[in-house]
């Protein structure tokens, strides 16, 4: 079942999250998160989605957007992630929770989602392009974690359709 992530997904989230984060490089994160980080997460994106996939009462994996910048013309556009308890990965668990934000998100105001992506990692490459994201770029060791330099892709989904813009220029 997908859902809304709760509070209460909040360890279970954490748990999943801490594996990337100790074994990977995945995220650029290097130190583990605890549940209370998690929370002031969802609640601080709370008007963006945050996903988990449950099956018998355990969260096996979830997705959120964020916004990808601050300033108020990249309002359109998100950046999104995904993280697969790794007991549970080839699934097609991923695939579902993917889908089901980027419907949400087409539904909705957005135009653009963005995922940055550590490389090397086919495995993620292959999971985007499959679900329509293409490459728009690369960034050279931006990140160092586990005594190496880190190269980021973005690949990027463009829902092309008509928005509603403001009829005057914001403030």
């Amino acid at each position: 079942m997908i859902r809304t992530a709760q509070s209460k997904d909040a360890l279970a989230i954490a748990d999943i999250y801490n594996h990337y984060i100790l074994n990977t490089h995945v995220t650029f994160e290097e130190n583990q998160v605890v549940e209370q980080t998690i929370k002031d997460r969802i609640f601080a994106y709370s008007k963006l989605p945050w996903l988990v996939f449950e099956e018998n009462n355990l969260v096996l994996g979830y997705c959120y957007a964020v916004p990808w910048k601050p300033r108020s013309a990249y309002r359109y556009t998100l950046e999104t992630s995904i993280y697969i308890s790794p007991k549970h990965q080839q699934k097609q668990i991923g695939k579902q929770l993917y889908s089901y934000l980027i419907h949400q998100l087409k539904e909705n105001e957005y135009y653009s989602l963005l995922a940055g992506i550590a490389l090397p990692n086919e495995g993620s490459i292959r999971f985007h392009e499959k679900l329509g994201f293409r490459k728009v770029g690369q960034l050279e060791q931006v990140g160092f974690k586990f005594n190496r330099w880190i190269d980021v892709g973005y690949w990027e989904l463009n829902f092309q359709k008509e928005i509603n813009l403001p009829s005057k220029n914001l403030p």
